[in-house]
């Protein structure tokens, strides 16, 4: 599949190149119909199973994978994680369920968020174009459920698994901006709370992902509220 060159002239902005990921094809098609209604949002390949849509990522380079998390052949989580520590997208998560293991498991893999399927058309655009400007949290009325349920304490995670002392190479203001993305804030709503440009936001979210060494701003706002930040 290839694009066809955008010429200097050409002034329209960027569209968001989706990769869609779901075996059911009747739901793919469905969810493709919604994508190509936006002007601003591109399909550009569809994957009926985890392995076709780790393929189709490598090949195509997509701004953005709309992933189902049930698939033959390789799960959703599964093909979240080779195309995150590939760096190869972000991905959207999509499932039926709320709040269940994959959806863990997809966050542990470097997911930058996740909707239900029964989302409407207007919100899984809105949920795209969220990913697509780098911000991972969705609906934060539901993250903060999700971030609440993942970092309290489970049998099977052994308490004060996390140092504190992890976060002494972040600065002040890094920290503070941590602290933001604990409470699912959107880049906009740190940049007013705490008096800063909103391209500065950002370039703090990315400075302490990295000094973090986490794959997302879900995971950098569980270990912020496993830490009581």
């Amino acid at each position: 599949m290839t694009q066809e060159p955008r010429s200097e002239g050409d002034q329209h902005p960027a569209r968001v190149r989706v990769l869609v990921a779901e075996d059911q094809s009747a739901v793919r098609a469905g969810l493709v119909l919604i994508l190509r209604s936006a002007p601003d949002i591109e399909v550009i390949a569809e994957a009926s199973d985890g392995e076709e849509a780790v393929h189709l990522a490598r090949e195509l380079r997509p701004d953005l994978v709309l992933m189902d998390i049930q698939m033959p052949r390789l799960d959703g989580v599964s093909a979240t994680r080779q195309i995150v520590e590939e760096h190869l997208a972000d991905v959207l998560i999509l499932t039926t369920f709320d709040l269940d293991e994959y959806i863990f498991g997809a966050l542990r893999a470097g997911a930058a968020g996740f909707l239900l399927k029964n989302t409407d058309a207007k919100d899984l655009l809105d949920a795209v174009r969220t990913v697509a400007r780098g911000e991972g949290l969705i609906a934060p009325a539901v993250t903060r459920r999700l971030i609440a349920e993942f970092a309290a304490p489970s049998p099977t995670r052994a308490p004060g698994a996390r140092d504190p002392e992890i976060l002494d190479v972040l600065t002040r203001r890094e920290r503070e901006v941590l602290s933001c993305l604990s409470q699912g804030l959107s880049n906009a709503e740190i940049a007013v709370r705490l008096c800063m440009a909103e391209a500065t936001v950002k370039t703090h979210v990315s400075r302490l992902l990295g000094k973090l060494d986490l794959r997302s701003r879900v995971q950098a706002a569980v270990l912020a509220q496993e830490l009581g930040i």
